[in-house]
Order: C-alpha cells, then structure tokens, then sequence
C-alpha cells in the first residue's frame, strides 16, 4: 500500500515539471489557425484537455502551490544545495541522451560533472565541478532525442495531473520508465543494500516542489495577464519543447532554475 501511495504522490508532484514557458516568435499553427511557436501541433482534443486543464488547476492551487510556498520558507542554502542535488542526479538521463543525440562534448562535460559533484560534492549538494570550469549544459530527456531524430510531437494533449504533453514527449517518457533512466533502475527495479524505493520516490517529490517553488511568481504572472490561460500554456509548452529539440539558446519568460538570488529579491 505504501508503495503505491508513494507513487500517486510522484505523479502529483510531476505535473509541475511538465509546465515550462518560452518566449514569443515564429509561427506556430494550432487547428488551423496561427499563434506564436514554430511548427503545427493539433490540439485534438481540446475541449477534454481543457477540462482536464481546469482539474489540474485546482490540484495546484489547493496542494502545490501550498506546498511550494511553504518550501520557499526554508533558508536559501538549503535550497541551493536541493537544486543542486536534484540537477545532479538528473544527468543520469542528460547523459544517455547526450550520446544518442550526438552531443558527446556534452556527454563528457555532463559526466565528468556527474562524478565531481556526486564525489566531492558531496551527492551533488555543492557544484564543486563549475569552480574546476566544467558548466552545467543543458538538460535533455528521451524526447528530445526522439524529435532530434525527426520524429514529430504529434498530437497535443494534457493528462490529469501530469499536465501539458504530446505523443512525442510521452513516448519519451515510457521510455525513460521502462529503463531509461539509471536512478529509478537502482533504486526501484534493483533491490541494493545502498539505496531503496523511496530513495527514487523522494527526489521525485523534492524535483517538483523545488521546480514550482521557482516558479511561483512566473505562474502568477501568467495566470493574471492571460485573456486565455489554457491556451498561453499550450502555446509556451511547444514553443519550449520546441527550442530544447533544436538547441535555441534564447532567453525565456520564466525564472532560471538556478536563480534564487533573482528570486528572492523579488
């Protein structure tokens, strides 16, 4: 029972990775008409996902947003040193898919990065790799690779709770589930005398609070200056998804993960 409860609340908690915003140009087509973005993407099923999109609304604002907030009391320390461990460990996924994109510079960096920090970083809580001049690239993930091979999103949809996706990005997803990514590998699949289930169920957790506690001012924003909050959400989900595909370096209209200096002066 406790297993299963521990994996409803990741899925709770996930939601909010999926949510991330870019900026404004191009030409992006949805059901025929133009917007801002770059490709064509169908929203098929746009009245159940704004239904959907309304439930997870309320999800949010009645426990992730409580729980972020109530995250964002903790010292900025202490803070610094989750998002760095939790970035950490997310390069068991960047890596894999640094190699299956091509990107072997990067897949040294990021490993190189990876034993430094998990060694004398202590787990990943310091960043001691950036003081030895090896910076934090890019994440990416199994869908990415997936459309850095030609596939295309395919269909726009939002799952309850889960949030904003496409076929692309949730065929990345099983994929990174069914072997993918070495953390849950280790953890869940593998019975180890060094780490458990709940080592896995608990980063999960921690990486989405930390992720909506940075972007808490960023939601607020969207949501007031939105004549069509469902609608800027779909439009920034594929417009990012897009640039991360491409690589496009390029400034965006939410916060740096990383930047809880910004953050909290604010």
């Amino acid at each position: 029972m406790n297993k299963y409860l521990s994996f409803l609340l990741i899925i709770l908690f996930t939601f909010t990775n999926n949510i991330t915003f870019a900026g404004d140009d191009g030409k992006l087509k949805l059901n025929g008409s133009e917007s801002n973005g770059y490709i064509e993407v169908s929203d098929c099923f746009e009245k159940v996902n704004r239904g959907v999109f309304g439930f997870n609304q309320v999800l949010d604002k009645a426990i992730f947003r409580p729980l972020a907030k109530g995250y964002r009391m903790f010292p900025q320390p202490i803070r610094s040193g989750t998002s760095n461990a939790l970035s950490n460990l997310g390069n068991v996924v960047t890596i894999p898919n640094n190699f299956l994109q091509g990107q072997f510079k990067d897949a040294g960096i990021n490993s190189a990065r990876f034993i430094i920090n998990s060694t004398l970083g202590i787990a990943g809580i310091f960043d001691v790799a950036s003081y030895y001049g090896l910076q934090k690239r890019d994440k990416e993930d199994y869908g990415q690779t997936l459309g850095v091979w030609g596939a295309g999103p395919g269909c726009y949809f939002v799952l309850p709770v889960l949030g904003p996706t496409t076929i692309r990005d949730s065929l990345g997803s099983l994929v990174n589930l069914v072997g993918g990514d070495a953390w849950y590998n280790v953890t869940v699949v593998n019975d180890t005398q060094y780490f458990s289930e709940a080592d896995y169920y608990v980063s999960r957790l921690m990486s989405g609070i930390d992720f909506r506690a940075k972007n808490l001012e960023s939601f607020d924003s969207l949501e007031n200056s939105s004549v069509d909050l469902y609608a800027s959400v779909r439009s920034l989900y594929l417009q990012d998804r897009y640039r991360k595909v491409r690589n496009i370096d390029k400034t965006t209209e939410t916060l740096s993960d990383d930047d809880w200096e910004e953050l909290d002066n604010q």
